[in-house]
This record gives C-alpha cells, structure tokens and sequence, in this order.
C-alpha cells in the first residue's frame, strides 16, 4: 500500500507539471495569436498595476529605510557612512525590489487569479465559455499574464525608487549625510548590469504570479471549499517558486558573469 501511495503521488506530481507546462505553452502562444482580448488586458492592468500600488509602496518606503538604518549601523563600525547610498542602491536595485515587489504582488494578485478563476469554474462559467467556443487560456490566463508582465517591472522601478527615497530619508535624519552625500554615491554605484538584472527579474516571476494563480485556479475541486485551498496553495507555491528561480536567475548571471 505504501509503495502504490508513493507511485500515485509521484503520478499526480508529474501530470501537475505536465498541465503547468500546457497551460504556459497556450498562454504563451496566446500572446502573439488572434484573438486579443485586448479590453480584458487592460481591465487586468488597472487590477493589478494600479491596485498593487497601496502595498507595494509603503513595502519599498519601509524596506528602504530600515535597511539603510541596519546598514549605517554596520557601517559606522567601519568609519565608511559615507557610502551608505551605494549600499542602498546597489541591494534594493539587484535584490530586495524585484523580490519584495513580486512577494506582495503575489500575495494579492496569485491569490485573486486563483479564486476569481476557480469560482468561474465551481459555478461552471469555465465550461459556458468553452461551449461558446472560447479557450478559457486566451480568454481568462492570457489577459492576466500580458497584463503582469507590463506591471510588474513598472511595480519594481516605483519600489526601488521609494526604497531609495526611504534610505534617504534615515541619510538625512539619523546618518546626518547632506544629499549629495547620499545621492551622488548610490546613481554612480549603479551601472547597465545591475539595472538590467534588476529589471530581468522582474519579467520572469510575473510568469510565475500570473501562471500559478491560474493553474490552481483552473484546477479547483470541491466547490467554494476547493476555492479557498486553491487560493492558499497558490499563493504558497507562488511565493516559494519565486525565491527559488530568484536563486537560480542570480547563479546563472554570476555564472556568466552578468551580476
């Protein structure tokens, strides 16, 4: 009995990774193939763009500052203030922005994919639009990922300049550095590698935000019960996946020596 659970579960693993590649091939093809739900897209961006607003800001504010505090903290030790600004720089634009930005977007983004889709399918409006002959991926998962992927790296650069700001902020009141102390040193620590990975990132977890909302939202059993699992597995496999590939995107930079 053991044996036949452990080959089931490693069965049902495998046909989860076989549905996720489906569902990013078709939404993928879907993209750059007749019919654009372009309407639908722009709904999704006012969703998900402007709405990520109110907890993606104060998240870049308070991060910033209280990273630029523990590093003054550090750095005094060493008589280095001074370049308390490449330090902020340098760690919230390779980093803690596009990592945070994604984090938050997931928690509120991959969780409404999730039960706006998988209520859709528990009160069988899924398989209404299939019976008009809609593909639930071009109408539904589509919209939601173009829309991710534009907001996202917008999301990421207003975070990273109110960490900035933020790390300013503790400059000016707590490490007591004129402006030009704080911003000449954090614009000239920071060159085309850093911003493009900072931007790099950004693109491949809205992949992620987008597409695991929308798996586990197309995949929900067990009527308003189901929604609810869903939503919470979206965001748990969401937010894992994404420190996982931040991993492995920063090894394969550094490998080619690229960060």
């Amino acid at each position: 009995m053991a044996a036949g659970g452990t080959l089931s579960y490693l069965k049902r693993k495998v046909l989860a990774i076989q549905d996720g590649t489906y569902l990013l091939i078709n939404a993928v093809r879907a993209l750059f193939t007749p019919p654009r739900y372009t309407t639908d897209t722009l709904v999704q961006m006012d969703v998900i763009g402007v709405g990520s607003l109110p907890i993606v800001l104060p998240t870049g504010l308070f991060t910033g500052m209280v990273l630029a505090l523990q590093t003054y903290r550090t750095l005094t030790r060493f008589g280095s203030a001074t370049i308390l600004g490449e330090a902020v720089a340098l760690s919230v634009v390779r980093e803690l922005g596009p990592v945070l930005t994604a984090l938050m977007v997931v928690g509120r983004v991959s969780s409404g994919i999730a039960s706006e889709i998988g209520s859709m399918l528990v009160s069988e409006q899924v398989d209404a639009l299939r019976a008009m002959g809609t593909d639930p991926h071009r109408k539904l998962v589509a919209p939601r990922l173009y829309a991710t992927l534009v907001t996202l790296p917008l999301l990421t650069i207003l975070s990273d300049f109110i960490a900035m700001l933020g790390g300013y902020i503790i400059s000016l009141t707590i490490a007591h550095l004129t402006t030009n102390e704080y911003w000449s040193p954090a614009y000239q620590s920071l060159d085309y590698h850093d911003v493009t990975q900072g931007l790099m990132k950004p693109v491949f977890f809205a992949f992620v935000v987008a597409l695991v909302g929308s798996y586990f939202g197309l995949n929900t059993t067990g009527g308003t019960e189901g929604v609810g699992r869903s939503t919470t597995q979206a965001v748990v496999v969401a937010s894992v996946a994404i420190l996982v590939l931040d991993f492995f995107i920063t090894l394969f930079l550094i490998g080619i020596g690229f960060a």
